[in-house]
């Protein structure tokens, strides 16, 4: 029994419910950037950043337990990366018109749609693409940018580190999305080769 547990034959083991966990902070995430629920907009937003912040954490830890015990998933396969996505696109949407500009926002989550679909077709066709590092380095800019943006200090120095993640999160979003198609391009010709 133990040993059908660690090879992942449950798909709710601890990383799936980390995972799970994750999808369901995000609504009071949302909630706590939205609306002024202790009637203290600072303490909201403290808040907020405090649920980014664990959130953020359970899929570094999600990750960690399924590859380390052997408890990878198909459930683990779609449920993280869709969780990850909401909780990202989710802050981001939160943040719009504060510093973080709409069409920066499109673009990022634009970014997502593509590589999702290229992700689509590749498991179609029986293809693993494995995360990159300049997917990796735009997924810690991002985070960094989403949690200095929520927090939002008014000294001008923190004003100017806000729209320096801003604008290296939007670049490495643009360097991992081409890295991405000029290494995968071939995915998409695989079925007109049959």
């Amino acid at each position: 029994m133990k040993k059908a547990f660690r090879k992942g034959a449950c798909s709710m083991n601890l990383p799936n419910k980390l995972t799970m966990l994750r999808v369901f902070m995000i609504p009071f995430f949302v909630l706590f950037m939205l609306v002024n629920v202790t009637g203290n907009v600072e303490l909201n937003r403290y808040i907020a950043c405090a649920i980014f912040v664990i959130a953020s954490l359970t899929d570094m830890l999600d990750g960690k337990i399924a590859r380390k015990y052997n408890l990878v998933t198909n459930f683990g396969k779609f449920m993280d990366p869709l969780a990850d996505k909401l909780l990202v696109c989710s802050a981001m949407i939160c943040l719009i018109g504060d510093k973080l500009y709409s069409w920066i926002v499109i673009i990022i989550i634009a970014r997502e749609f593509i590589i999702s679909g290229f992700r689509l077709v590749a498991s179609d066709n029986g293809v693993v693409i494995a995360a990159s590092w300049w997917g990796k380095f735009k997924t810690t800019a991002q985070m960094i940018m989403i949690i200095l943006l929520i927090v939002d200090l008014k000294f001008a120095w923190y004003q100017i580190l806000e729209y320096v993640f801003i604008y290296i999160a939007l670049a490495l979003t643009v360097i991992s999305l081409i890295d991405y198609l000029a290494k995968n391009i071939g995915v998409l010709k695989e079925n007109d080769n049959k």
